[in-house]
């Protein structure tokens, strides 16, 4: 199906698209790297001050290269927007390369992408220790890293999970942008001790004893078993368990810099409790997900209609045929959807509502954009609404089908503002997602 018949619109001619890449001292991957985006009409490097080969490589491949000293990750990206002149802005760091599937889909985008069409997600595959690695890496792991420039900007208080947020539902494409997360072990404690230490100065230590616990010991311990059984990490093997370990070890290491070392904390930095810093921001129209087997499919499906009439991203996870649920490492058609939207909802079908499979259906739509609610109909996901993190399953909170789409609305702004405002919660509360 043509891109522009996914949102309604009319095609237009072809779009110019700026590769935007930030960079230090990589001069051993940069060049693969660069080959992998050749077929952009620009290509913006912004170096943060390297002392090896890496601008001279930029040069050579015919890219703009521009010194920038180093500001941090958003500011950084920021700057190399702001140098850029093409309609569309694709990011990549040195360490990733454009597979030819993906190439092919941001080919077609800029062919018939609608006006009303301003970010594309696209899967993210990772090499580990020299293989693909999927579920254990939460494949398909989307993001927000094809987008027409001027519609966003990255959120320059956040060291490191600057990521764009996603404002309406995204057009998805296919093909995977391939990530060498990392060669060897000695490469991923590194990566490790990095992000924990960035991130430790952006968060207020634990105040007590007991939330020290949880935030060290205990949400890492759960995050480890629902990502290897939940998730089913346990497929990638030991590259698997090795991966969730060394994340679940950096979640524990972010709050043991933060206890013993508060005094690294950024200068003029906004600092976060557990929950702001595990979790993500919820911005643009709200998200309602609707849960329903196939006996209750059409009433719900003629509410959340309403629903996205008016404007609300709304999507349905129901019975559906066989063929149709999650694979093993999440790149079914559920994971890579973009066909079966009836009046603006989207319809994931699952062969059916066990625990696992809708779990899964969750964690893929809050990589999508942030759900802000989710609506159960029937009793028989009571299993999954028990084991799902409150990130990718956030109570209803009162909404129900019927409701209108300005009363959904309404809640939802509600929400939004207590968690912005933190309004309950703890500095060191120990929330977020899995």
């Amino acid at each position: 199906m043509p891109i522009h018949s996914l949102y309604g619109g009319e095609p237009v001619s072809r779009e110019s698209i700026a590769a935007c890449l930030i960079v230090q001292n990589e001069e051993e991957r940069l060049a693969d790297a660069l080959s992998s985006v050749a077929f952009c009409d620009e290509i913006i490097v912004v170096d943060g001050g390297s002392t090896d080969r890496t601008r001279a490589i930029a040069e050579a491949a015919g890219a703009t290269v521009l010194l920038n000293p180093w500001p941090g990750y958003a500011a950084q990206r920021n700057f190399a927007i702001d140098n850029a002149r093409a309609d569309w802005i694709l990011e990549l760091d040195a360490d990733e390369r454009v597979s030819n599937a993906l190439r092919a889909s941001i080919e077609e985008l800029l062919e018939g992408a609608p006006a009303e069409c301003d970010l594309a997600l696209f899967a993210l595959r990772n090499q580990f220790l020299g293989r693909a690695i999927g579920p254990a890496a939460k494949y398909p792991a989307y993001r927000a890293r094809l987008f027409r420039r001027g519609a966003y900007r990255h959120d320059e208080s956040r060291s490191v999970h600057e990521g764009i947020q996603a404002r309406a539902r995204p057009l998805i494409l296919k093909g995977d942008l391939e990530h060498l997360l990392a060669s060897s072990l000695r490469e991923s404690l590194i990566d490790v001790w990095r992000y924990a230490r960035l991130e430790s100065g952006r968060v207020d230590p634990p105040r007590r004893i007991s939330s020290a616990a949880r935030a060290i010991l205990v949400r890492p311990a759960a995050k480890y078993a629902y990502r290897t059984l939940i998730d089913q990490g346990w497929r990638d093997g030991w590259r698997g368990l090795l991966k969730i370990a060394l994340d679940c070890a950096s979640d524990a290491l972010v709050w043991i810099l933060a206890l013993t070392a508060p005094q690294a904390r950024a200068r003029g930095v906004p600092s976060s409790s557990a929950d702001q810093h595990f979790g993500r921001h919820h911005a643009g129209v709200p998200k309602v997900i609707a849960i329903c087997d196939a006996s209750a499919r059409a009433p719900v499906l003629d509410w959340l209609e309403r629903l996205a009439a008016a404007g609300v991203d709304a999507a349905l996870i129901t019975e559906g045929q066989p063929g149709d649920e999650p694979a093993a490492d999440g790149s079914s058609s559920t994971a890579r959807r973009a066909s079966w939207r009836p009046n603006g909802v989207e319809l994931v079908p699952l062969k059916r509502l066990g625990p696992i499979s809708l779990l899964r259906a969750l964690d893929v739509e809050d990589q999508i954009r942030s759900i802000d609610a989710v609506v159960v109909v029937g009793r028989r996901v009571a299993c999954a609404r028990r084991l799902a993190p409150r990130s990718i399953w956030p109570r209803a909170g009162g909404i129900r089908v019927g409701m209108s789409a300005a009363q959904v609305s309404k809640i939802i702004a509600a929400r939004r503002a207590q968690r912005a405002s933190g309004a309950g919660l703890e500095a060191a509360q120990v929330g977020g997602s899995a």
